[in-house]
């Protein structure tokens, strides 16, 4: 059965059972029908999130066509909550962009997934669409005072570095040119487009406290200069109100169920490899308010949602994780290890052999945070023992817990082996979580760290525009702000064709962004895009709706 046709199958609870069965008051929750809550922020406790056990999946670094991190965080969830464990998964939520075009929804898999999942990967409550709207708001705003005639504050129009948003693939709209048609149109000048979840705004959103410290962010997001050279925010257009009105039901973390009925809490998507990777702050916070035990995902490998997790929104938000689990799998082993794509099915216990040395590198990434992670390893079907034992090796060799998980195919059942195994890790207290730079440091030294200690660079190089934006940074006073590195998730290194564990290599750093709303900085490394482009064959082709409502393709 396709995973769609699996979760039609599921038994579900009407989210007033959910609500009920988290301590929560029907009547002080919004309801979205008969599947979907959202939760209001005073119920954030700070004196229950000392008590929980924080629990981070990240992975190594997947196939394209990722390695199930949702899904083993929504099968460990299910695991733990078997084991007696008051468990919450709290997840991302997917963005339209890869549902239509390659790798699909964001809800897991087989019979680890969360309910409803056609409407969590279409639309869901409307978060997106608010975070576009709260966007190009402050756009239309740019433009408009461009065009002003008593109120233009001096705009240089050639510096404005605010795109638009959309929520879809569409690679004709990264580079645009607006306000032709004459001078009732507006000033023309180039511009573009970013997909919703590489906007500020989702940055923002997932970094935010309250609506208070969402409006005073979205104030200080960062515009352009004047022509004498005063650099111009949101709040002196006097935007940020408007957009935080926009936002005041889409700050509200979303209450849904997972395939066993346990609590799931989904909310914010930004991408890990152009933004931080990360659901919200409030979300996990309400996590740990709600649950004893919180486990949460970071996208693509540990050199990218974890480590800006790790670095970023730990440090901003005062949390610190107690167990981290790594997830692999043999077909990723595989893949870094030389062999083709097509292959991957093949038994091949060599190939997973060749490949170690990427799980070796993610292993030691996780450890310069002072955490010893779980191996988490994702079973699929064409795995063979040969295989698996390649990879139980190499954690007995190198002081690692290591697990099989079943839970694509078993759901909770198929990952107990994984659960106890984590739990044996918090039951030893030996996490000792700290960042590995100070937020302090120079900006340079900041990347250069992350560069040398996580991808495994010799170096860092800047072109002409970094070095120009290093200088802009510093004379904004922003040297003090965290670094979100844009770079692929396809290999450690800027270069997506480098696999396994490179050496020797570079990171070359063309740009870098000034995210000063979301309180940190985004170099981008190499050739990276933030407006994806629809592949060859877009999934859209396969998906489809009857007259009844029901839908098909989604997966």
């Amino acid at each position: 059965m396709t995973d769609l046709q699996i979760a039609s199958q599921a038994k579900r609870k009407h989210i007033q059972t959910i609500i009920e069965n988290v301590g929560l008051k029907i009547n002080d929750v919004d309801l979205y029908g008969r599947y979907k809550a959202k939760i209001p922020l005073h119920y954030i406790d700070k004196k229950k999130i000392k008590k929980n056990n924080l629990i981070l999946v990240t992975a190594t670094s997947p196939t394209p066509a990722g390695e199930g991190k949702t899904t083993m965080s929504i099968g460990l969830t299910e695991a733990l909550n078997k084991l007696g464990k008051n468990t919450i998964v709290v997840l991302r939520e997917p963005s339209l962009g890869p549902v239509f075009g390659i790798k699909g929804g964001a809800t897991g898999g087989g019979f680890s997934q969360v309910l409803p999942l056609e409407d969590i990967n279409l639309h869901f409550t409307g978060d997106f669409a608010s975070i576009a709207d709260a966007h190009n708001l402050l756009a239309a705003v740019i433009d408009n005072n461009l065009q002003s005639k008593t109120r233009n504050l001096g705009i240089d129009p050639r510096t404005v570095v605010w795109k638009r948003v959309l929520d879809m693939n569409d690679r004709a709209l990264r580079n645009i040119v607006v306000g032709l048609g004459g001078t009732a149109n507006g000033v023309p000048r180039e511009t573009g487009f970013d997909i919703t979840a590489a906007s500020e705004i989702m940055a923002i959103l997932c970094l935010a406290e309250d609506l208070a410290d969402l409006k005073r962010r979205l104030g200080n997001i960062f515009i352009g200069f004047t022509y004498d050279k005063k650099p111009i925010y949101a709040r002196d257009l006097k935007a940020n109100g408007a957009m935080a009105a926009l936002l005041k039901e889409a700050i509200k973390p979303n209450l849904v169920q997972t395939m066993e009925g346990n609590p799931a809490i989904i909310h914010c998507g930004p991408f890990a490899n152009i933004a931080q990777g990360t659901n919200s702050v409030v979300a996990t916070r309400l996590g740990m308010t709600l649950g004893d035990y919180t486990v949460t995902e970071a996208g693509f490998g540990a050199d990218l949602g974890a480590e800006k997790f790790l670095n970023i929104k730990c440090v901003a938000a005062g949390l610190k994780p107690k167990a981290i689990v790594l997830n692999t799998t043999i077909r990723a082993l595989k893949y870094h290890g030389g062999i083709d794509l097509k292959s991957l099915k093949v038994p091949n216990a060599a190939a997973v052999r060749s490949g170690l040395p990427n799980l070796e590198k993610h292993l030691e990434n996780i450890r310069h945070f002072g955490i010893n992670p779980v191996i988490a390893i994702n079973k699929f079907v064409a795995d063979t023992e040969e295989e698996i034992e390649v990879i139980r090796q190499f954690a007995e060799a190198n002081g690692v817990r290591v697990a099989v998980a079943e839970v694509w195919e078993k759901g909770g059942e198929g990952g107990i082996e994984l659960a106890k195994e984590l739990l044996a890790s918090l039951d030893e207290n030996s996490a000792d979580f700290k960042p590995i730079y100070d937020w302090e440091m120079d900006v340079e030294s900041k990347i250069e760290t992350i560069a040398k200690k996580i991808y495994g660079a010799e170096g860092v190089e800047y072109s002409t525009i970094a070095r120009r934006n290093l200088k802009s940074i510093s004379e904004l006073g922003l040297n003090g702000l965290p670094v979100c590195i844009a770079k692929t998730q396809k290999s450690l290194s800027d270069d997506p064709k480098l696999l396994g564990r490179p050496s020797g290599f570079v990171i070359n750093i063309r740009e870098i962004e000034i995210a000063s709303g979301a309180g940190f900085l985004i170099p981008i490394a190499g050739n990276i895009m933030r407006m994806p482009g629809l592949p060859a064959t877009p999934a859209s082709e396969l998906i489809d709706i009857d007259n009844e409502g029901n839908i098909t393709g989604l997966f």
